[in-house]
């Protein structure tokens, strides 16, 4: 029943849920939007203003927001529904982190599948794996560092060799994932481990695309220093990674 003429809108809620509207598209003057994910499940802080910067300094004019539980933006279908680009940045451990964003499984896999383009780093890479995760790539995750072979045997920040497009790079690494496929799978590995493993690729995901990399290519020069360890630039490295993944 519709609450009468005049009645104060502090008690309508009595007469049953107003109908909400679809929040309008940001603003963005006609540049192309990314979403970064911010919130309890990319933590500690500095993972998802990393990427963020990333995305908004980087070659794509992109305009960028946060989007979670207490941003301007929610993770929504809505709000999806304008992004080019959604980023699920690093973080804390996977199975907490999964269980803050299962609710969303279904919302990132119909935009992915739809044709968006997920961006996943360390945490947001295993979280697009199937154990737990939102079921995005041909195959599934794991620790590189239990792999028979691991260059790094511990879970503490450091640096990982790679291979990136058959050249030696050294970045960023916090026990991120190496990717495992399915046979025959549909995919371009960017970047190897030293031992073989996937550390970075790009696969499609329906009429979607999905790129993940373990380490952190993204990582600023504080990282590194904060850690006592040599700075390595590898920007360039995320930067091919976001454009194979905005590829067709």
């Amino acid at each position: 029943m519709p609450p009468p003429p005049g009645f104060p809108d502090a008690l309508r809620g009595l007469f049953g849920a107003r109908t909400e509207k679809a929040a309008p598209p940001p603003e963005t003057g006609g540049r192309r939007l990314a979403l970064v994910y911010r919130g309890p499940a990319a933590r500690p802080a500095g993972c998802s203003e990393a990427v963020a910067s990333l995305l908004a300094t980087g070659p794509w004019n992109f305009d960028v927001r946060y989007v979670g539980p207490h941003e301007e933006l929610p993770l929504s279908p809505a709000s999806l529904a304008h992004a080019a680009v959604y980023a699920q940045p690093g973080g804390g451990s996977l199975a907490p982190a999964y269980r803050r964003l299962r609710k969303h499984r279904d919302t990132l896999r119909d935009y992915v599948g739809g044709g968006g383009r997920y961006l996943g780093v360390c945490l947001g890479g295993y979280l697009a794996g199937q154990t737990p995760g939102f079921g995005l790539l041909p195959g599934d995750t794991d620790q590189y560092i239990v792999t028979p072979g691991a260059t790094v045997g511990h879970d503490g920040d450091t640096l990982v060799d790679t291979r990136w497009r058959g050249l030696p790079r050294t970045v960023y690494f916090q026990d991120g994932p190496h990717f495992v496929l399915d046979d025959n799978a549909d995919a371009t590995v960017l970047a190897t481990y030293p031992n073989g493993t996937v550390a970075a690729l790009v696969a499609p995901f329906g009429s979607g695309r999905v790129a993940v990399v373990g380490p952190h290519p993204e990582a600023t020069d504080d990282w590194f220093l904060d850690e006592n360890l040599p700075v390595h630039h590898t920007h360039d490295l995320a930067i091919d990674l976001v454009n194979e993944l905005l590829e067709r």
